[in-house]
């Protein structure tokens, strides 16, 4: 087992399985699937994304660099979240970016009986270590355990 400590942007705690993604995570692009028309797993629809495509996503522990992509990035987070096919967690080696950490806390704030903790600034050995399959645990303090 290693640990990372990260900065917490959206707080909770989970055990998950990871899916780890070394390029960045279209957020339109891959959850749109889920949102447009009722893919409940959630599965990556981003071709461009060679980790992640073809593969489910809701109730993972998502690791990844950063999010990418358009402005609609916060929205589809809050939305994917609002409809149940949100990721277990997202966890950033990188900062994470505006849009991607507004749609984060507004689900936090705004649902109820929701969570999908982020936590951003894990580093690169985080995304370099943890690989798919792994079991995350988040901490409410930023504690990222793989195992």
């Amino acid at each position: 087992m290693k640990q990372f400590k990260g900065r917490v942007v959206a707080p909770g705690t989970v055990k998950a399985e990871a899916l780890v993604s070394h390029g960045g995570l279209n957020t339109l692009a891959s959850f749109q699937k889920a949102l447009q028309f009722g893919d409940k797993t959630a599965t990556c629809g981003d071709q461009n994304n060679k980790d992640l495509y073809g593969k489910q996503m809701a109730g993972k522990a998502l690791c990844l660099p950063q999010t990418i992509g358009s402005t609609t990035g916060g929205l589809v987070l809050y939305c994917a979240c609002s409809m149940n096919r949100q990721p277990a967690c997202l966890l950033f080696s990188n900062p994470i970016d505006s849009l991607a950490a507004a749609g984060s806390i507004l689900a936090s704030v705004w649902l109820e009986d929701v969570s999908m903790p982020v936590v951003d600034n894990l580093g690169e050995e985080f995304l370099s270590y943890v690989q798919d399959g792994m079991t995350i645990t988040v901490q409410e303090d930023g504690t990222v355990e793989v195992e």
